[in-house]
């Protein structure tokens, strides 16, 4: 097995992170993994922020703004939210008008870079946990992130050291989801 496969076999979020998050060497190099997925007309149809220490108060605070709508959770529950992990990553794609390039490859791109970056910190020992929710689709939100009107919020990337790795989720075997098209003996 590659130690590419290797890697990838092995991936797996990590709901529970703590201090130390990666510093800049190990960003900036898994930036620059995230920059390499598939890309559509070389659009970067994608941005993150880094968002630690004070901002993760700054976050909180975005957040509990939310907390008026029903469909969002309690406003203590989002204020607690940003203290999973020591870092958190806002992954954000940003979409462009192109007579090629439909909006849902612009998605797919941000999704890609996200996986690769999952990827380059865990093979420096961090871990991470790609989050959604209610939160991550609220215009409040959007706004205090300083999104564009043409920008959606991919996921928020928890960011840290594992306290303890999760047992390995059972994962299905390749004949169960892949079939060969046309059906053989056709």
């Amino acid at each position: 097995m590659s130690e590419i496969t290797g890697a990838i076999l092995g991936r797996a979020s990590e709901p529970r992170l703590q201090a130390p998050a990666p510093g800049n060497d190990v960003l900036n190099e898994a930036f620059a993994c995230a920059a390499r997925a598939p890309d559509h007309a070389l659009l970067r149809p994608w941005r993150y922020l880094v968002i630690e220490g004070d901002g993760l108060d700054a976050l909180a605070d975005v957040l509990a703004r939310a907390a008026d709508d029903s469909a969002m959770p309690s406003e203590a529950k989002l204020r607690s939210m940003p203290r999973r992990a020591p870092m958190i990553i806002a992954a954000i794609t940003r979409h462009q008008s192109h007579p090629k390039v439909p909006a849902v490859e612009e998605t797919l791109s941000t999704g890609c870079g996200v996986a690769y970056l999952l990827l380059a910190l865990q093979a420096h020992g961090f871990a991470g946990m790609w989050r959604t929710g209610p939160a991550n689709y609220h215009p409040v939100v959007h706004e205090g992130l300083g999104l564009a009107d043409n920008e959606s919020l991919a996921g928020l990337i928890y960011v840290g050291t594992p306290i303890q790795r999760k047992p390995a989720v059972p994962r299905p075997e390749s004949n169960e989801f892949v079939q060969r098209w046309p059906a053989q003996g056709i």
